[in-house]
């Protein structure tokens, strides 16, 4: 086997290589990207549904506390006041639920 041979057969493996590996690179993206899509709409799907049915309980709450109240205004006041009162327990609990949210995506990106 020559010097010749021997060059042209490394670069014939080197290029291989440079193909096999440009094939499974776009088939990775392609991967992360449809989970990464599809993750997105079943956030959006599942999220509008569960706003969707939290603003009917809310508003069934509300009216239901004004009937006992004796005045709507009031059962509507409360409700607001619940939810601020989650949103500031939830602001409280941020770097955990963000601590949680990047460990579960890396658990899907990277496994």
């Amino acid at each position: 086997m020559s010097l010749g041979e021997t060059n042209q057969k490394a670069i014939d493996t080197g290029e291989k290589y440079l193909n096999t590996s440009y094939e499974y690179y776009k088939l990775k993206i392609f991967q992360q990207l449809t989970i990464t899509i599809s993750m997105v709409f079943k956030a959006i799907l599942i999220g509008s549904f569960l706003a969707i049915g939290l603003f009917f309980m809310a508003l069934g709450l509300a009216l239901f506390i004004g009937e006992a109240l004796g005045n709507y205004t009031q059962g509507f006041i409360i409700v607001g006041l619940i939810f601020l009162f989650l949103s500031f327990i939830a602001l409280l609990f941020k770097k955990r639920v963000n601590d949680f949210v990047v460990n579960l995506l890396s658990e899907k990106f990277f496994n």
